[in-house]
């Protein structure tokens, strides 16, 4: 699946001074194990997707095993119940029409098996995630996350359509359990159809999961509907389409109405107009909007993010690099965001400083600059200078920081220059 779009970033960090390099050797054996075993905590907190889709598939399933053994059920009781209240079936038809039921009851049991063989496979999927999720420890952290990144990798493949080389680093790496290839090849057949102007097939996909569309409120099956009537108004078969029309768009009239006589009116203004209203209707681009909109439904469906989860952990890291300067001509080559790639990803993104910082003075909360300089007391926090001048008036010239509580003169405090 295309989703428009990001290798983690680490920002470099200051070599700690001679001084202090011999305490932080001796205190990094004491900290690693504790810092790692957080660095997991937080991991472990991302990995909802993780186990929700093959979960949300394999609910799919039962549902839909349960579908079709209570549609040949209710058939086969119905055709008993006929043979048994009919006078007019003879012996021999009765034994053939009981033969006939008797094959569809065995083509129902290979089905059953069929199907729980699918349930078993997919119960297998979850076990195996939950295990991966149980081995993760503090002593294994650097292989678990390794898999983690290589998850990460296939799931932005399969999203951007390089199924084929998603399969191989899942196979190369033994992980298939750990990757959801087959409910991305699910998608692959819908939009490879929608790519070809083709809507059976999603809507075939609406029908296998209409009442949870139905609970999102999803308008993905009307979208295709006005797409398939637009084809007909297209080729000039009017009747038809009125006929489609009156079958398929005119349940949606009470809720979509504006749309519906937007659509309607191509009927009058055909699909060579140059009035822009209609004449969009008729562009390609209508059809990239379709699959577009299959992506968001089936992400919502399973549970997935809207975005690969490679460009959210990548975003996540370059918002604390984000700022003005990355997108000035002399921003440095170390800088992940001098590319173009990174820069496309940072866009939305709020920056993480500004080149102006701006001091507000603790007590009073309002600005200190020229006009209200700060001033430093002895310990080193920083006030304003009318909030401490207010302070001495009160006190007799004493200062009383209202953080750590140390009382000193007015005139111990130095003032503190903003350039």
């Amino acid at each position: 699946m295309e989703i428009d779009p990001l290798p983690n970033g680490n920002s470099a960090t200051a070599a700690p001074p001679p001084s202090t390099a011999a305490a932080t050797t001796t205190t990094m054996t004491g900290t690693t194990p504790f810092s790692k075993l957080t660095q997991l905590t937080e991991a472990l907190k991302l990995e909802h997707q993780f186990l929700r889709v093959p979960f949300e598939h394999y609910k799919k399933t039962i549902r839909a095993n349960h579908r079709s053994i209570e549609k040949e059920v209710t058939s086969v009781i119905s055709g008993v119940a006929d043979v048994a209240d009919s006078d007019s079936f003879s012996k021999d038809d009765a034994v053939n029409h009981l033969t006939s039921l008797v094959s569809r009851l065995q083509g129902l049991k290979r089905k059953l098996e069929e199907g729980s063989r699918t349930e078993h496979l997919q119960v297998q999927k979850c076990r195996a995630r939950l295990n991966h999720l149980e081995s993760a420890d503090a002593e294994n952290l650097s292989e678990w996350n390794n898999t983690r990144l290589k998850r990460i990798l296939v799931d932005y493949m399969l999203r951007m359509s390089y199924y084929d080389t998603a399969e191989k680093l899942a196979e190369s790496s033994n992980m298939l359990d750990l990757v959801d290839i087959d409910v991305f090849q699910e998608a692959k057949r819908v939009i490879d159809a929608l790519r070809n102007k083709e809507v059976a097939p999603a809507l075939a996909w609406c029908a296998d999961n209409k009442s949870r569309l139905k609970k999102s409120k999803s308008k993905f099956e009307f979208q295709l509907r006005l797409q398939e009537f637009i084809e007909l108004v297209r080729a000039e078969n009017n009747l038809r389409a009125i006929t489609y029309a009156r079958k398929y768009l005119a349940p949606w009239g009470a809720t979509h109405m504006k749309e519906l006589q937007r659509v309607m009116a191509t009927l009058a203004f055909k699909s060579n107009t140059e009035c822009t209203t209609y004449k969009v209707l008729f562009e390609p681009k209508q059809w990239d909007y379709l699959v577009d909109q299959f992506k968001q439904e089936f992400c919502k469906l399973y549970g997935m993010t809207l975005e690969p989860l490679l460009n959210i952990y990548l975003q996540a890291g370059l918002s604390a690099l984000n700022t003005p300067y990355c997108y000035e001509d002399d921003c440095t080559k170390e800088d992940p965001l001098s590319q173009e790639s990174f820069r496309k990803l940072a866009l939305p993104l709020p920056y993480s400083k500004q080149h102006h910082s701006k001091l507000v003075c603790y007590i009073t909360k309002e600005l200190m600059d020229t006009e209200n300089p700060p001033q430093v007391l002895p310990n080193g926090h920083v006030y304003s200078t009318k909030a401490l001048e207010e302070m001495a008036k009160k006190n007799n010239g004493k200062i009383t920081c209202p953080r750590t509580g140390l009382v000193c003169n007015y005139t111990d405090l130095v003032k503190a220059y903003i350039s």
